[in-house]
């Protein structure tokens, strides 16, 4: 009797392997055409007869040894109960089919599956920014084009459509209006509403026809020199305007937009001159304290007696809008960004000070890239940033620089 396999392959041979069937044991066979395509196989015995179902394409872009083995595992399950996996496969395949057909009469159409979709994961998502975004590309740019199309019926020209006349002028936005294409698409695929492949899916298809965004024309942030803060933050400060201290403010924390409009009182202790802003309201997802330099707290005082829930409130209530900060700097006649003086506060970190480069980081609210050094580093190096913050507001105020070391930080406000 021949001796049973178990998981023989590795990695390496699949990757090696020349063309022919390669026993992994179990049922599992690697498949190499003379092309060297390569694919798995699990072979399996139902009712006297062998039979063979195709769990995908094997090597790089394609399912891993493991995952393989997985799928056997599975499927191995489904024979011992006596399911033949091709024929729940072909009557999957035509239970999507005959759902396709029956929304394309019941008409559920592209913009229903969106808001459905929308709806439900709304509360899920990070910010307000994000949710709006969401409905406002799709109000702009896809409803017009494919939302009163029943969801079968979008095609790959319906989508070239769409993301063509935006691919070049507007390649940050096209790009995820793409992916929000393809996620809700995905979504009416799973609920049976359409079959065949997502055409709006970026690899092996949509990247076919247009040019991936790395060969696109990509700005950076419009940034102020740094060497021009200290005069700007003098004309900013003859302004009364709301907008106007969130901005100082911005500049003077390095915060991101979101996070400084988004702020509430309860994030702020001002004895100990310290923001902390929730994990839910930050980029990485983590919670990052902010140490407030005097400059700061000065600005908070003066807002905290409007007595409203946010820092800096509209003035109907409610949270500061988005655009508040930009449209003021274009007020000001300067072409730059808010977010661009985030690059200002790290170019000075780098030219005018000798603080380390992870103390700057860490200011920023960055994520480290390194995942040993991420996963060793478990201190936020908070007094050092206080001495940088305190450092980046003297010399916002007054032009100078100083040293971290011979500054006094606050540690309490009167």
């Amino acid at each position: 009797m021949p001796k049973k396999l178990s998981n023989v392959l590795t990695p390496l041979a699949v990757k090696n392997a020349k063309p022919g069937r390669h026993a992994d044991g179990g049922g599992l066979h690697l498949l190499v055409k003379d092309s060297g395509a390569r694919s798995w196989v699990y072979r399996f015995m139902l009712g006297g007869k062998s039979r063979d179902v195709g769990l995908g394409a094997a090597g790089p872009g394609g399912i891993s040894l493991a995952a393989a083995r997985d799928a056997r595992d599975a499927l191995r399950i489904k024979v011992k109960a006596g399911t033949d996996p091709l024929e729940e496969r072909q009557r999957r395949a035509a239970d999507a089919i005959a759902a396709a057909q029956i929304a394309k009469v019941a008409g559920i159409t592209f913009r229903s599956v969106s808001e459905i979709y929308m709806e439900s994961n709304w509360d899920s998502w990070r910010n307000d920014k994000h949710r709006h975004q969401w409905k406002s590309t799709m109000a702009t740019y896809v409803y017009p084009v494919i939302g009163d199309l029943t969801v079968a019926e979008v095609s790959t020209n319906h989508v070239l459509q769409i993301l063509e006349p935006i691919w070049r002028s507007k390649a940050e936005t096209a790009s995820r209006v793409r992916g929000r294409i393809e996620t809700i698409l995905d979504a009416a695929k799973a609920r049976g509403y359409r079959e065949g492949e997502n055409p709006a899916r970026w690899r092996g298809h949509i990247a076919q026809i247009l040019p991936a965004r790395a060969r696109l024309t990509r700005g950076h942030h419009k940034a102020m020199p740094y060497e021009n803060i200290p005069m700007f933050l003098a004309a900013l400060q003859q302004r009364e305007a709301v907008a106007a201290l969130a901005l100082e403010f911005t500049i003077l924390t390095a915060a991101r937009t979101g996070e400084v409009i988004g702020a509430k009182w309860d994030e702020i202790d001002l004895d100990k001159a310290v923001w902390t802003i929730p994990a839910n309201r930050m980029k990485a997802g983590k919670e990052h304290r902010v140490p407030l330099s005097l400059r700061a707290v000065e600005i908070l005082k003066s807002t905290h007696e409007l007595r409203k829930e946010r820092l800096f409130p509209a003035m109907r209530g409610g949270a500061l809008s988005g655009m508040a900060m930009a449209m003021l700097l274009r007020r000001m006649d300067l072409d730059i960004t808010v977010h661009g003086f985030r690059s200002s506060f790290r170019d000075w970190c780098a030219e005018s000070t000798s603080y380390a480069h992870e103390v700057a980081e860490m200011a920023l609210a960055h994520t480290i890239d390194n995942k040993v050094e991420r996963a060793y580093r478990r201190g936020d190096l908070f007094e050092k940033r206080r001495r940088l913050m305190d450092d980046w507001a003297t010399y916002c105020v007054t032009g100078k620089v100083t040293v971290g070391d011979n500054v006094t930080p606050i540690r309490g406000v009167a």
